[in-house]
């Protein structure tokens, strides 16, 4: 697959905030390689800024694992170690001046942080990308995703089959069974773009577009893999792609990175992170 022209050519003059700030909420105290991971495929596919929203008290441990490039917002936490709803209003502040923002990797379950990410997804407007606990705010309130009727900004979700079971209230056997009609159900219901992850993962949007995914291997079933590909879905999405476009050519490239890592450590040995280091790879062999 060939990436579009708006990826690959930069114009001479071009400055970073012609390729997005993308504003990620992720981690926590038990958690926080998940934000990292997130920020750094993010900071690899192309984003001019990121910025990591993470709990203050793991901000200056992240300082010293997190890519240089990558700047953090220390924000109000909970007794837990995990995103406080209290940390809502400086978020909103900060977001004004964001591009996209990607929510979930890391955030855990905890009652105060799923408010937190559905009050964000209710009244932020900007794009969005909602990963794992993020989703996991979501299953039971999908109704908010109507609810802010002054959005005009995309969605996307990236659910794997568990977390999209919850969010349609069915048994996975029933996603895995019926893939492209799940998704498409979720995206046309909600109007939004899903990416249904797993082996061929499926991208469907409520404008019927429908994107099977070839690229990727058994390897990449690893801790943190989803985590690198909503930091890429978000790249794109503040790069100026629409959201199917992004979420299609992420999905791609991630598994095509993964394809890559998995020839050099083997499938067994891949990491996520191995992952990351092929994305420069990959994307040159799709330019």
């Amino acid at each position: 697959m060939r990436l579009p022209r708006r990826l690959l050519h930069r114009r001479p003059d071009a400055h970073k905030g012609d390729f997005g700030h993308v504003f990620i909420l992720a981690g926590s105290i038990r958690f926080s390689g998940a934000a990292v991971l997130c920020a750094e495929s993010a900071m690899r596919s192309g984003a001019g800024m990121v910025t990591l929203g993470i709990p203050k008290s793991i901000n200056n441990a992240l300082i010293k694992i997190k890519p240089k490039e990558v700047m953090t917002l220390p924000l109000a936490e909970t007794k837990e170690g995990t995103l406080s709803i209290k940390a809502y209003d400086k978020i909103k502040e900060f977001a004004k001046n964001i591009d996209v923002l990607a929510i979930g990797p890391g955030l855990t379950q905890n009652k105060s942080t799923k408010g937190l990410v559905r009050r964000i997804i209710l009244k932020i407007n900007k794009p969005l990308v909602i990963d794992a606990d993020g989703l996991n705010a979501l299953a039971g309130y999908l109704e908010i995703l109507h609810n802010n009727r002054s959005r005009i900004m995309p969605i996307v979700l990236t659910p794997h089959p568990g977390e999209m079971a919850r969010l349609m209230n069915i048994n996975i056997k029933r996603v895995q069974a019926n893939r492209e009609d799940t998704a498409k159900r979720l995206a046309t219901d909600y109007k939004v773009t899903v990416v249904l992850k797993g082996h061929r993962t499926v991208v469907a949007d409520y404008k019927d577009n429908l994107y099977i995914n070839k690229t990727g291997n058994p390897g990449m079933a690893t801790a943190g893999s989803g985590d690198v590909l909503t930091g890429m879905i978000a790249s794109f999405l503040g790069q100026g792609l629409d959201a199917f476009a992004a979420a299609k050519y992420a999905v791609y490239l991630h598994g095509l990175a993964g394809d890559l890592a998995a020839k050099e450590k083997t499938q067994i040995s891949m990491l996520a992170s191995d992952i990351i280091q092929k994305i420069p790879e990959a994307i040159r062999l799709s330019s």
